[in-house]
């Protein structure tokens, strides 16, 4: 929301209120207190009126620093609010001085200019941002008479944060407009606005720039960015009411900024290795039936393409009685059994789902009875037609309605369903009271939070939390822990498949540790070609999924060499899951994405900083999906060297690369000095990753260690791998397991036998058979 005009003036219709000196301070053990009249103080006169900010300086973890600044404090505490996991016993370090107030925690560090208010953050003796002189404000929009105080939706507060030079702005959030946010105005309100519009079915208020820090707005209700836009060096962000309540968050690098922002909201839940697979669906307003289904999964299979999950979209229920949770008998005379004859052949299911409850489906009038749907502020159920007609929307913050929506999703569980998409949860009105009172603006957003919660729960509680997987299209602030999250509905064209990728890039930038999109576009049927480009995508991201909305997507309809590209890129996504199941382990423990923009991974190229077309599959693997007719594709490699993982050719980095590239084949360059661990599966995602496992060596550098550790389907440990090569000699060091693995060598030649135990290595790629039970072995190269 923008309130000046220009530099000097503000808007018709607004008064700013901003802080000018620091009058007093109290300092408790672990939290400071600022009385800041919004007027010079040359008497006791001055005292006797006009606002006054006061500031609450705390810490709720090493490293991050929360500032709530309040105009008055009496305001009833409005809910929902985000949970916010703090650690115990943070010290920190509090000094009231002559010119300044210093409060530090950790390596951050907040100083207050008290004469000329200014507030300053330090990484270390670093500058990072700063909230000078008139950069927060309180803000009204008409006059207060005596004795009367104007409403909520007259008075804001507002803040504004220095960015410096070259610094710039990432995150807010699932946003499909260009990845570094400079120059745009952002709200965050969640909204169903497709994949090619400023809005956002996944609004996040954090965000981080490339100097290695991020800041987070911990208000569930509307909050307006104006990043580098009505003043262009400044991000903007203010919010209806009272009070404004931000964190600043520091890390060494960009990736810690995530690890210490996740650590505040919640980590990425870790998923089931068999989610990783390839998932097939029925597509949206098709035509299906049990046979229709054993058909595309019998069609798969009979042409070699591993299929780990079948899901059926909404018409698995009947028309007009969405959600009812019954089958359509109509074409699903038998689900128990159909279920369990699919579950046979190997598959996972999911079924669509969301939070509406049509007036068609007998749930209306027992919910609507026993008060579990939304109701506008008279007592009447709120109603409308879009989507499904009459349809109400579940109270989750009533604990009766959130019983009564998990039992029935329980009784779909017990009939064989392993998982749900959780479509919808943005359309969210604000004219309607809550069951626990509360806030309606609050709750727009937050209400996926809960809906997204009731679910995840119910699977945790009746198949285990190791199973627990959704399928989810909107999410706030601490969504990222019930994952899986995907794209929304993005047209069938490249345009479309670029929008895509820009929104996962974006998301995984704003804490979020997986993502997928609909392969091949959801709107209209994409051509073989467009198609084919895809499936390399999709199969090279945390999550895959064919699906569509008025065609089905298997990939005979497009043509037969679509069903070589979905077989070649599933059996290789297959292959490397000990890699990709490891960093999704890291990802849950420390909230890093395993889709990472290329500047999340080097942030001190500046190259990188735009980079919104490839991405890095974890810290190893790069990918640069092609977005052209032509099959060219055009990507900047790094400093270093680099061997595409498909066809073995190496590369110099430091520099654009463009290449054509058949349908079997895509950039997906390995960083050298990677230890890629690879599995002797290629026909499913979940196996036992402890046999057989090869780790690859790329490229090894001198006096640097190369490292990797392999993961059991539970999370645990088995195999830690070093190597490290010393001029002529290559060390290798394993723990973790007994049994044999292999290590091969890639792109290291001329090494020789070497008697005592030591092994003959010959060839470009050299496979090394090793024992793993704390075992060292050392080769030389000749």
């Amino acid at each position: 929301m923008k309130f000046s005009n220009g530099c000097w003036i503000n808007k018709a219709g607004y008064q700013v209120f901003s802080p000018q000196e620091v009058y007093s301070t109290k300092i408790e053990e672990d939290a400071l207190t600022i009385y800041v009249p919004c007027n010079k103080i040359n008497g006791r006169g001055d005292t006797l009126g006009g606002p006054v900010i006061t500031y609450k300086i705390s810490s709720p973890m090493e490293n991050v620093i929360r500032v709530r600044a309040y105009h008055y404090m009496g305001k009833k505490k409005k809910t929902p609010s985000f949970d916010i996991y703090e650690a115990e016993n943070t010290k920190v370090k509090i000094e009231d001085n002559e010119k300044d107030v210093l409060f530090k925690s950790g390596n951050l560090k907040m100083v207050i200019n008290k004469e000329l208010w200014a507030m300053s953050f330090y990484k270390g003796d670093k500058k990072i941002t700063s909230s000078m002189f008139k950069s927060l404000a309180y803000v009204k929009t008409s006059e207060e008479r005596t004795f009367m105080h104007v409403s909520d939706d007259d008075v804001f507060m507002k803040e504004e944060l220095q960015l410096s030079v070259g610094e710039l702005v990432y995150g807010l959030g699932e946003r499909f407009t260009p990845l570094v946010k400079n120059g745009q105005s952002i709200d965050i309100w969640n909204e169903d606005g497709g994949t090619s519009t400023e809005q956002s079915y996944k609004n996040i208020p954090f965000y981080m720039t490339n100097k290695g820090y991020g800041v987070f707005v911990n208000h569930a209700e509307k909050v307006s960015f104006e990043v580098g836009s009505e003043k262009v060096s400044k991000v903007q962000f203010s919010v209806p009411g009272e009070c404004l309540d931000y964190f600043i968050i520091s890390g060494e690098s960009m990736k810690e900024v995530i690890e210490n922002y996740t650590s505040l909201t919640g980590k990425p839940a870790l998923l089931p290795a068999w989610s990783f697979g390839l998932w097939l669906t029925t597509s949206f307003t098709t035509n299906y039936d049990e046979k229709t289904v054993t058909e595309f999964v019998d069609g798969m299979a009979e042409r070699d393409i591993p299929l780990r999950v079948f899901h059926f979209d909404c018409f698995w229920m009947k028309d007009f009685n969405w959600c009812n949770f019954e089958w359509d008998t109509r074409v699903f005379p038998d689900p128990k059994g159909m279920l369990k004859r699919l579950k046979e052949k190997g598959l996972k299911i999911c079924v669509w789902i969301n939070p509406y409850i049509g007036q068609e489906s007998k749930l209306f009038d027992e919910g609507m009875e026993n008060g579990y749907l939304l109701k506008k502020p008279n007592g009447d159920v709120w109603q409308w037609d879009m989507w499904q007609p009459a349809m109400g929307i579940v109270d989750f913050t009533n604990p009766d309605a959130c019983t009564w929506y998990s039992n029935k999703l329980k009784e779909l569980i017990e009939m064989g369903v392993d998982c749900f998409k959780t479509d919808f949860g943005e359309r969210i009105p604000t004219e309607v009271a809550y069951f626990d009172g509360s806030d309606p603006y609050k709750m727009h957003n937050y209400y996926t939070q809960i809906y997204n919660k009731v679910v995840f729960d119910t699977i945790k509680e009746n198949i285990g939390e190791k199973e627990a997987v959704l399928f989810a299209r909107s999410a706030t602030a601490g969504g990222q822990q019930f994952p899986v999250h995907w794209g929304g509905d993005c047209e069938a064209n490249y345009e479309s498949m670029g929008e895509s990728l820009r929104g996962g890039l974006s998301l995984c930038m704003s804490g979020f540790g997986f993502w997928s999109h609909d392969i091949g576009g959801f709107e209209s049927t994409a051509t073989a070609d467009l198609y084919k480009r895809w499936v390399a995508f999709g199969l090279l991201s945390s999550h895959s999924r064919l699906h569509g909305s008025s065609s089905y997507r298997v990939p005979w309809l497009y043509d037969e060499e679509a069903c070589d590209v979905v077989r070649f890129f599933t059996k290789l996504k297959c292959s490397i899951m000990p890699y990709l199941y490891n960093i999704s382990s890291n990802a849950s423990k420390k909230g890093i994405p395993v889709m990472r923009a290329m500047v999340l991974e080097f942030q001190d190229d500046p190259a990188c900083s735009y980079l919104d077309k490839q991405y890095m599959l974890g810290d190893s693997i790069l990918v640069a999906p092609i977005f052209n007719e032509d099959g060219e594709a055009s990507y900047y490699l790094p400093e270093g060297n680099w061997t595409n993982f498909i066809s073995g050719k190496k590369y110099n980095g430091g520099r654009w690369i463009k290449e054509a590239h058949s349908y079997l084949s895509v950039p997906m360059m390995i960083k050298e000095n990677s230890l890629i661990a690879t599995g002797y599966e290629d026909s499913k995602p979940d196996y036992d990753y402890r046999n057989n496992i090869s780790i690859q060596a790329y490229e090894l550098k001198d006096n640097i260690k190369a490292k990797t550790t392999v993961i059991d389907m539970n999370g645990n440990k088995t195999l830690k791998v070093e190597v490290l090569k010393e001029g002529y000699q290559i060390s290798v060091k394993s723990t973790g397991r007994d049994g044999d693995w292999t290590l091969i060598l890639k792109n290291v030649s001329n090494i020789t036998k070497v008697d005592g135990g030591k092994f003959i290595i010959e060839g470009e790629d050299t496979k090394i058979l090793l024992n793993s039970g704390n075992c060292k072995c050392i080769c030389y190269l000749n």
